[in-house]
């Protein structure tokens, strides 16, 4: 037979464990667990185009929420023209601009075929093919709800040409054209190394280090090779081992990356100005880009 002392003791212990289990739930209902932030991004669909020969790029840019969409440099139609139809028929995507990075016929050679089968407008340099609209430096215009684009002038392969930063939240991409590829740079066809040094080492290179490089060819191949006869460190064996194991390095790499491993982009690095035998940065630009035509 249980004793008054014992019940009042159960009673007791009872009731407090009923006030914790109390307090416990109501501290998390005031406190509820936190839950990672869903975070959205950009898609950008790579399309290859002439592989074996020009090894070029065109690239889908998709707002993931609103699914408005550009496309830059499509001047492949027979290559672009069935992923484009496919995506918009399908509902996946609204294509709403053309985007050329400047008016070489291998970037906006496309241009008026693609308009027979979208109405759209075209974003890019003055002297690409039906060109609707010209940004200025630094301009800005958006693609759907998260995507801000800023137009970068970058003259010096072309003198129209245009480089676009575009931004979704924290994540970032730079759309360089002949500008700036995987570990090299473009021919300097209508410009000058003065050109060329502001657009990689000013321009481009004040851009967050963590925005990826989307460039308009696959040539980092032959920029490695290249980059082997001017500099020797850690960066450029790294890239070197990743184009060898990879055929395509588009959006791989990072802006922190070609400071690191692109010599265009390392005109103050002391070891390539004793190469050169200059140690201006703009010397050392034309010198490397002689070198380069030349091998």
């Amino acid at each position: 037979m249980i004793s008054t002392k014992h019940l009042l003791l159960s009673i007791f212990l009872m009731s407090l464990f009923t006030a914790v289990i109390k307090r416990s739930s109501q501290g998390n209902l005031l406190n509820p667990i936190a839950r990672p932030a869903i975070s959205r991004a950009m898609h950008i669909q790579s399309i290859p185009m002439w592989e074996g020969t020009g090894n070029n790029y065109a690239y889908l840019v998709t707002d993931d929420k609103s699914k408005e969409a550009v496309i830059i440099d499509p001047a492949n139609p027979p290559e672009v023209l069935p992923i484009l139809k496919d995506k918009t028929d399908s509902g996946a995507i609204k294509l709403s601009k053309i985007i050329n990075t400047h008016h070489h016929h291998d970037h906006a050679g496309g241009n008026s075929e693609i308009l027979k089968h979208f109405k759209l407008p075209i974003i890019g340099g003055k002297d690409c093919d039906k060109v609707t609209m010209t940004p200025d430096h630094k301009s800005t215009f958006n693609v759907g709800e998260g995507i801000k684009v800023t137009a970068l002038h970058t003259p010096c392969h072309t003198q129209d040409s245009i480089c676009y930063f575009f931004e979704d939240g924290a994540d970032k991409a730079v759309f360089t054209g002949d500008t700036l590829f995987i570990g090299g740079c473009g021919r300097f066809f209508e410009g000058n190394a003065t050109e060329m040094h502001k657009a990689l080492n000013e321009t481009l290179a004040s851009l967050p280090d963590d925005t990826r490089v989307y460039p308009g060819h696959e040539y980092t191949k032959g920029n490695v090779r290249f980059a082997k006869k001017v500099l020797n460190n850690d960066a450029i064996r790294k890239l070197d081992e990743y184009s060898q194991a990879n055929k395509e390095t588009q959006g791989k790499f990072t802006i922190g990356d070609e400071k690191q491993h692109n010599v265009f982009m390392r005109v103050n690095d002391s070891n390539i100005q004793q190469l050169v035998g200059h140690d201006k940065p703009v010397d050392v630009m034309k010198t490397l880009r002689e070198m380069k035509d030349r091998s």
